[in-house]
């Protein structure tokens, strides 16, 4: 679900919540049509804001919803149970990574789709599963060995491991914004997650190398060890760009960036700090305006993306909610921008 000004509805949207007085009495339920007319009803109300259901049915997700939640139960449990050096639950996580690896095989032509990946706020679970999940398909996009595959889904959910071991609060605040001891403790968490884990014999030298190595930089700015490119193994390479991208748009460590922001970030570094052919595989399918996204067309036209084209991650279909001078169309108009070439998406909204 999504929240959305009165202002921005177009009407026929489905209600996510529903809508209830003061008292707690229902006025809509959940699940009700928002036709116009009780759109303006609302809007006397005072009620500026409401939460719509997602148009789900032309989103393309890496992990269906009810995997990634069930995938996210697992890995939490394992890993809030884990104490330092104490790993033999961890073992559990090779399973997860499994499922993962199992599921996105699963999904027919998997390889060729463009996916819609989201801003979103995410503790450090969800981001372990995302990550794991976009690495992988980095991975078999790049074909990958199965092993490699298999090491990648294992170390992106114990990467980040070691910051169980700080008391930081890491989300949402950039590291540009950190106090000097508070950055250099953020720094240290790949070798504290390293360190808890390298006399086990039952997780690959891959595995802890990706755990150790996935901050690091081609460019040698990156942390603990400002190694470079020729001393970065593939797999931690994949990790680095992948983790890149997922920690800016869930606020890791950073400010929240948007999706087509974060995209623009590994384009500006491509060949300096991140591997190219790693960074052209990852964009690959990532849609850089997501199915729901609000964006503002070179007409002046402000349109809500409905879906994506194949080999077209900029260009997808999109909806006109309103027309150059700010009034709402009263007919639904749907422009595919593979088929409208004058026509181009100047910048996303928030």
């Amino acid at each position: 679900m999504k929240r959305m000004k009165l202002s921005e509805l177009t009407g026929n949207e489905i209600l996510a919540q529903s809508l209830m007085t003061w008292d707690y009495q229902i006025i809509l339920p959940e699940g009700a049509v928002l036709k116009k007319e009780y759109i303006d009803k609302i809007e006397e109300m005072g009620i500026l804001e409401v939460y719509v259901k997602e148009d789900e049915a032309n989103e393309i997700v890496i992990l269906k919803n009810d995997i990634e939640k069930t995938i996210r139960s697992k890995v939490k449990s394992i890993l809030e149970r884990h104490t330092y050096k104490n790993n033999k639950e961890l073992q559990g996580l090779t399973q997860a990574a499994d499922e993962i690896i199992t599921n996105i095989l699963d999904e027919k032509e998997v390889v060729e789709k463009v996916f819609d990946i989201k801003e979103r706020s995410a503790d450090i679970y969800e981001h372990s599963i995302s990550l794991s999940s976009l690495a992988i398909l980095t991975a078999l996009r790049m074909n990958v060995d199965k092993q490699v595959i298999h090491d990648i889904g294992v170390g992106c959910l114990l990467h980040d491991i070691g910051l169980r071991y700080t008391t930081l609060d890491y989300e949402g605040k950039s590291m540009e914004d950190m106090n000097p001891e508070a950055l250099a403790e953020y720094k240290k968490h790949p070798v504290y997650g390293y360190t808890s884990v390298k006399d086990e014999k039952w997780i690959s030298d891959e595995v802890k190398k990706i755990i150790l190595y996935h901050h690091e930089r081609l460019d040698g700015s990156g942390f603990p060890l400002r190694l470079k490119e020729a001393e970065i193994p593939l797999s931690c390479q994949i990790v680095a760009v992948c983790d890149a991208f997922d920690e800016m748009i869930c606020g890791i460590a950073q400010r929240r960036s948007r999706v087509y922001e974060a995209v623009e970030y590994l384009k500006s570094f491509k060949n300096v700090k991140y591997n190219g052919k790693i960074v052209d595989a990852f964009l690959s399918f990532t849609a850089v305006y997501p199915a729901g996204s609000h964006v503002l067309t070179n007409d002046g036209e402000e349109a809500i993306v409905v879906s994506q084209n194949k080999d077209f991650q900029d260009r997808p279909i999109i909806r006109i909610i309103r027309d150059k001078d700010g009034r709402k169309l009263q007919e639904e108009r749907i422009v595919d921008l593979v088929k409208v070439l004058n026509v181009y998406i100047e910048k996303g909204l928030e």
